[in-house]
């Protein structure tokens, strides 16, 4: 990747995500692609699949995904980059295999990927990565010329990531009632994962307990405190709706949940509590279900005064402040390998090292990475 500074080389963005159902019939068969190879039964995965029926069967993620397309090709415009933007997802429509069928039918060899995923895990970067080596396989199966794809880094600590956040904590906090704003917590939450997963996501040698993915949210949330009028403040991961759910019980994943959190800082004497959702992009179900529904009815059962800061979204940035379009950064600026963290704190931004999020022996093919096997 010598030549990944230079943005000229790229002919077309394509902007890689989770999917999510648009409608109630599309929710088993969704959660049956998210969970594939595992071994759960269709039972378990229509009483997951419970939490997605609470929202008419819908996830907001590809909405939202439709409204970053639009904030990219707006940003690329405006910025005279000439460079189509396409979308795909790893377990629902537009399908990713699709995707890259039609860039190549429409003449792309060099393709730059966004995935909405800003921080180090395995199905967070690796598994994108082979989700695009089975797509290569696919296309060459089919006689396809193959494009170059390389991957943009993880931007968890770029400012117009952020900045936004730090944005909606400010605001949270001002709405909280006068009585109690002095004196609030603030929660930062994302995706719990696995802790072996979370172990793998970086060596725990350079990064201590939970990899990479823990030590990259505990590199977010402090930055956020010391802008957000220096508040106590936490670190939780929450919990996931579908893949926690889903998952056995004896598998441990990081704790605590946010609904336990609140109880221990109320129990605490905590005036108030703001939610920090610093590990999702935006509003997808995670955050409706999790913080918007579980969280807020534990705080009112509690009698807890509670607010949820905005995520990120679409559309939230400022290109004149962060050199972005939303969250997101355009290829002349986010298509180094390796950077910097912005804030000047001990965590580091890369693409998949050779070592990070690898299950053991792994095997499956992947690209964008020191250990491509579409290099």
């Amino acid at each position: 990747m010598s030549d990944a500074l230079d943005p000229t080389p790229y002919d077309a963005l394509l902007l890689l995500s989770f999917g999510g159902p648009e409608g109630p019939d599309d929710v088993v068969p969704f959660l049956e692609n998210v969970t594939r190879g595992r071994g759960i039964p269709k039972e378990r995965l229509k009483e997951v699949g419970q939490h997605y029926f609470l929202f008419g069967g819908v996830s907001p993620i590809n909405d939202q995904n439709r409204a970053l397309l639009d904030a990219l090709r707006k940003d690329f415009a405006e910025h005279g980059l000439d460079l189509p933007v396409y979308w795909g997802n790893r377990n629902w429509a537009p399908y990713l295999t699709d995707t890259l069928r039609e860039m190549v039918a429409d003449g792309h060899r060099r393709i730059l990927v966004l995935a909405t995923s800003a921080y180090a895990s395995y199905s967070g970067c690796r598994q994108y990565r082979e989700n695009l080596a089975d797509s290569l396989a696919a296309l060459e199966a089919e006689g396809l010329e193959l494009p170059r794809i390389d991957k943009l880094r993880h931007y968890f600590n770029h400012p117009g990531f952020v900045r936004p956040m730090i944005d909606g904590v400010l605001k949270s906090l001002s709405e909280l009632p006068e009585g109690v704003r002095d004196g609030a917590h603030l929660a930062f939450t994302t995706h719990s994962i696995p802790t072996a997963a979370a172990d793998t996501s970086g060596r725990t040698e350079d990064h201590g307990d939970g990899g990479a993915y823990v030590a990259e949210h505990l590199d977010v949330a402090a930055c956020s405190p010391t802008r957000c009028a220096r508040r106590p403040a936490s670190s939780t991961p929450g919990s996931s709706s579908t893949s926690r759910a889903a998952a056995p019980p004896h598998i441990p994943w990081l704790e605590p949940d946010i609904c336990d959190h609140l109880e221990e800082r109320h129990a605490a004497g905590a005036p108030a509590v703001v939610m920090v959702p610093i590990g999702f992009v935006s509003d997808h179900m995670e955050v409706l279900y999790d913080l918007d529904t579980e969280a807020k009815a534990k705080a009112a059962e509690l009698g807890l005064p509670v607010r949820r800061s905005a995520t990120v979204g679409p559309t939230r940035g400022s290109p004149r402040r962060s050199g972005t379009s939303s969250w997101s950064a355009r290829p002349r600026r986010a298509a180094f390998p390796s950077r910097p963290a912005p804030w000047g704190s001990s965590a580091r931004a890369t693409t998949c090292a050779r070592w990070a999020a690898a299950r053991p022996a792994p095997r499956s093919p992947r690209l964008a990475g020191a250990d491509s096997s579409y290099a």
